[in-house]
């Protein structure tokens, strides 16, 4: 089967594209042919090496955690499942494997999608929407009525955490280049703040602010806070709590617990899936070098099936 891996750690120059042969699922394993696979940041971290202490990989690698496709056979007894379901998944970052044309998966990961679902739009859900929800809800204890700041509020994370913020009645403030202000107000976010020329720190009082950004902007972030507000983070591992305030780091491991919920509010037509662009297999590492730019406009899924 033909995969997209690595063999040494680098950036996306140090992609390629290689056929590889694919063992027997074991019990209560799926063979998924993969249909679409989404980009996450974590994926380059991972190819570069700089989670290795965490999520230890041994070459040759294929990347990718984020999948949907068929499933193509069935270890026994797996009976939740059956040959032909259209499913999605998350792969474990040291396992990786989306980014090719079929994946081993354990069938209890997997979660059977709605037929009004694209492969595109299943493929960009676990991490982005479970990594948002698990930062407002479970680390960030957001409550109806608060006041939230969402960072960078057109990506993937972004995008998700504004369209959960709002449905779960909180004030939603996000930032977002001039480019994707509207689609950010359209996703639910009751105001917007142009961060390439306005200073974000205009918005005070804030209970909850969710950082995909790091760097300046998770240090300009402690000032915008009210009483007892917090800061969860997705991307500095060492934050620590200042002046009052709690910091914390959202870990995302499991997206199983959070996509029922995501397929309940798609199929309630209250979740907007943005999509950036979507690549071939054979140009996947275009699509790591737009993720790589840190402005995707939602998420960046890579086309597995013809």
């Amino acid at each position: 089967m033909k995969s997209a891996l690595v063999t040494s750690f680098g950036g996306p120059d140090v992609f390629m594209l290689a056929e590889r042969t694919l063992r027997a699922p074991g019990p209560d394993e799926a063979v998924i042919r993969v249909e679409a696979a989404s980009v996450n940041p974590l994926d380059l971290k991972m190819m570069a090496g700089s989670m290795q202490q965490v999520f230890p990989v041994e070459f040759p690698y294929v990347p990718g955690t984020d999948f949907s496709g068929v499933v193509d056979a069935l270890g026994a007894p797996a009976t939740h499942l059956k040959v032909g379901d259209r499913v999605m998944g998350r792969m474990a970052p040291s396992v990786g494997g989306a980014f090719a044309a079929a994946v081993i998966a354990p069938a209890a990961d997997l979660q059977v999608i709605p037929p009004e679902m694209s492969f595109e739009q299943a493929a960009s859900l676990p991490t982005a929407f479970g990594t948002a929800w698990q930062a407002l809800f479970v680390v960030g204890h957001l409550e109806r009525g608060q006041r939230v700041l969402v960072h960078a509020g057109a990506g993937g994370v972004g995008s998700m955490a504004v369209q959960l913020a709002r449905a779960a009645g909180a004030h939603v403030i996000a930032t977002a280049s001039a480019r994707n202000i509207e689609l950010v107000r359209s996703l639910g976010a009751h105001e917007v703040i142009d961060y390439r020329t306005q200073d974000f720190t205009q918005a005070q009082d804030i209970d909850l602010v969710l950082d995909t950004i790091g760097g300046q902007t998770l240090e300009r972030s402690w000032s915008v806070l009210g009483a007892g507000g917090r800061i969860v983070t997705a991307v500095e591992f060492g934050i620590q709590p200042k002046a009052g305030c709690a910091g914390e780091f959202v870990f995302f491991a499991d997206a199983r617990p959070f996509l029922p919920e995501a397929i309940r509010m798609f199929n309630a037509g209250r979740l907007q899936i943005v999509t950036d662009s979507i690549f071939p297999l054979d140009e996947a590492r275009s699509a790591l070098e737009k993720v790589a730019t840190g402005h995707a406009r939602g998420k960046v899924v890579i086309r597995v099936g013809t």
